[in-house]
């Protein structure tokens, strides 16, 4: 493809230069922090642990060097076990950060040249094309069937079309693209893109103490000040009876440690340990013990399934078509509607697909017709996904003249410019809702009939006959 015929330059070494010395280089650091002193801090704020210190020293004071020496052990322990468990989770979390691609085409100077992510500069000329990441958020300056995967900043799987256009033309760092290519010019890097702003806010967040870990916290603090007011008491009870200042005290301090609960904090946290231990031997990143109660307490897990849990690969599980108002297992064998069906999403895809769904729809097409006629047409015009709900159709012609007009989309978008009456919107409508609650993802399909080569401005203008609905299951991970 000649670069020239859009007119784009790029940056010489003087402007490259010059942005990288205004705006630094594109990696994503972030305030560094001794994790060791960190993690002392947060272990001298907690009460129990301060509980377990001011026991452990009265012990000492008081003579009960065992009872003393067992409270210094139990607070050496905690701490032993909380830095390892920092140490560990800290290494998986920075392996996990590590999401970059070393290299990316740019446009300097009139020439295309593969370079470091992080040498690109803000004004850089991009260059990207289907299955790279893209290494800056940018603004497209020019686009062919451009196709951007945002899961990685919203969690949705589905590809969003981009082009050049004011409202749609803005990329992001760290997205994937899965179809076409484009030309963006570099407006931020580093830190200052949205993936960096995502990563700063995350390592701002404050930590929140758990229900138990309250409840605990507020129990010592109680039992302390009802100790120390007990010991009040006590000593200037016994004071003013013996009027031996020590003896008192030492009396006054015994009563009112038998009532302190120093074992408390021993037990909660020996056992939040144990199972933060197991947790990790199963290989789950436990970053802070307090992790198992907040796990063993939850009662709803709420958790972004695409990709996390899932395979993130589309699997074709059922269809429903209209001429026979039934449901049918495309990995069983289908009526004739039922491969028509097939057919019909099929061609309103991809020719070469990238899509999840697109390539699933295409391996049932060829499980399906043993005769392929995928050969014999060529694609003469289509309509990128688009509208709101979003749709999109392809056009398809063989050397005959027969002419596919294919669409698929959102199963909405076809309510008001298919065949459908009032009766059969309401029935569509329910089989949306009966296939929603298994939590597949619908597409609805549908086929146009248009002889002229003046091809309408919009595909909302072609009149569907509403065909049916095909429905795909994203597949839990294996264990």
């Amino acid at each position: 493809m000649a670069i020239n015929n859009f007119g784009i330059v790029g940056l010489n070494k003087e402007e490259v230069l010059s942005s990288r010395l205004e705006h630094g280089s594109n990696t994503i650091e972030f305030k560094k922090k001794n994790q060791i002193i960190e993690a002392l801090k947060s272990l001298i704020k907690e009460p129990m642990v301060l509980l377990l210190l001011v026991a452990s020293s009265i012990y000492f004071i008081a003579g009960n060097i065992g009872d003393g020496i067992f409270l210094a052990v139990a607070i050496v322990l905690v701490a032993a076990i909380s830095l390892y468990q920092d140490s560990k989770s800290k290494t998986a979390l920075d392996k996990l950060k590590k999401i970059t691609q070393p290299l990316c085409k740019v446009i300097r100077e009139g020439e295309v040249s593969t370079i470091g992510t992080e040498e690109l500069v803000v004004g850089d000329s991009i260059m990207m094309e289907e299955g790279t990441t893209i290494p800056a958020d940018a603004k497209i300056s020019h686009s062919n069937d451009f196709l951007v995967n945002e899961s990685l900043l919203t969690g949705e799987s589905f590809s969003i079309y981009k082009d050049q256009n004011e409202d749609n033309n803005l990329i992001y760092m760290g997205s994937y693209v899965t179809g076409g290519l484009a030309i963006a010019t570099v407006t931020a890097i580093g830190i200052k893109t949205k993936l960096g702003e995502i990563g700063e806010s995350v390592e701002t967040i404050d930590q929140e103490k758990t229900p138990l870990e309250i409840q605990i916290n507020n129990f010592v603090k109680k039992m302390i000040v009802g100790g120390a007011v007990f010991f009040i008491i006590v000593w200037i009870l016994n004071f003013r009876t013996s009027l031996d200042l020590l003896d008192s005290f030492l009396k006054a301090l015994t009563l009112a440690m038998s009532i302190l609960p120093e074992e408390i904090p021993v037990a909660f946290t020996t056992f939040m340990a144990l199972g933060a231990w197991r947790l990790m031997k199963q290989g789950v990143i436990v970053k802070q013990m307090k992790t198992v109660e907040s796990l063993g307490s939850a009662t709803v897990i709420c958790v972004d399934k695409t990709g996390t849990i899932t395979q993130n690969k589309m699997s074709l599980v059922s269809i429903y078509t209209v001429e026979t108002k039934e449901y049918q297992d495309p990995k069983e064998s289908l009526n004739e509607a039922g491969k028509e069906l097939i057919r019909i999403s099929m061609w309103a895809s991809e020719p070469i697909p990238f899509d999840p769904m697109e390539i699933a729809l295409h391996e049932s097409y060829s499980n399906t017709y043993p005769v392929d006629e995928r050969m014999d047409f060529e694609m003469v015009h289509e309509y990128p996904l688009g509208g709101k709900p979003p749709m999109m159709t392809h056009i398809f012609q063989n050397r005959k003249g027969e002419r596919i007009i294919a669409a698929k989309g959102a199963p909405e978008a076809f309510l008001d410019i298919s065949d459908l009456d009032s009766e059969k919107k309401k029935e569509i409508i329910e089989v949306i809702k009966n296939l929603a609650k298994k939590g597949y993802r619908l597409l609805g399909v549908g086929l146009a009939d248009f002889s002229s080569d003046n091809w309408p401005k919009t595909q909302q203008e072609f009149q569907f006959e509403f065909k049916g609905l095909v429905a795909f299951y994203d597949p839990p991970k294996k264990i």
